[in-house]
């Protein structure tokens, strides 16, 4: 990837983290901007949108940082497991899924409290994962599902462990579909700003050779 499409995507991932953790922490903390809306209180509502819009911008930079590193693993575990590969990442989701859920319950479950809250953060993750990994399937090629697959739910639950940890309820949504819609859109672009860098390149080595052979070209004079 170039420079310049790096910096795109460094920079849009950037605006799509804010804008989408604005929005969910809108709709997450909704009874408090009610209130703010019938005291029509637009300046203290800007002030929580300007900073829910700056968490955004700190969630969007974790789920790049994430991204990056997830390609670097990717590249190590081709070399490592090779044809394997895309087994050793199906064990990985499943037993990351099955600990979202198992340890959780375990750590914050109250006796006699249900574990369909708990399995249902876990379903979410998972359907996004596919939903995200189909399509990159069909803009590419099979072989890129199960990569797909598994940067969805194990490196996002990876970046996601801050807030479990914490176990709070609005925080828990409000970091995750900003992972998910980031992580989704860095996968789903990757390609395309790729295909974009070497249609650039060429362009520049033509560029390039064509100068040669205008200086090599003699003069009239």
């Amino acid at each position: 990837m170039t420079s310049r499409n790096w910096v795109h995507l460094f920079f849009t991932t950037l605006v799509v983290g804010a804008v989408t953790t604005g929005v969910v922490g809108f709709i997450v903390r909704w009874d408090e901007f009610q209130q703010l809306l019938s005291d029509f209180s637009m300046m203290e509502l800007l002030s929580i949108l300007l900073w829910l819009m700056g968490v955004g911008l700190i969630f969007s930079i974790l789920s790049q940082m994430g991204f990056f590193a997830y390609l670097t693993v990717h590249r190590f575990g081709l070399g490592v497991f090779k044809s394997l590969w895309n087994a050793v990442q199906v064990i990985l989701i499943a037993f990351v899924l099955f600990d979202l859920v198992y340890f959780r319950f375990n750590s914050f479950a109250e006796k006699g409290e249900s574990i369909l809250p708990y399995l249902g953060l876990a379903v979410i993750v998972l359907i996004a994962g596919l939903v995200t990994a189909f399509i990159k399937a069909k803009q590419t090629n099979k072989d890129a599902f199960i990569p797909a697959l598994f940067f969805m739910v194990v490196v996002t639950v990876i970046e996601w462990v801050p807030v479990l940890q914490v176990n709070e309820h609005s925080w828990l949504y409000l970091m995750l579909f900003p992972l998910l819609i980031c992580n989704a859109y860095q996968l789903l672009v990757l390609h395309k700003l790729n295909q974009k860098s070497i249609e650039e390149r060429k362009a520049l080595d033509r560029n390039v050779k064509a100068n040669k052979k205008a200086q090599k070209k003699p003069s009239n004079a």
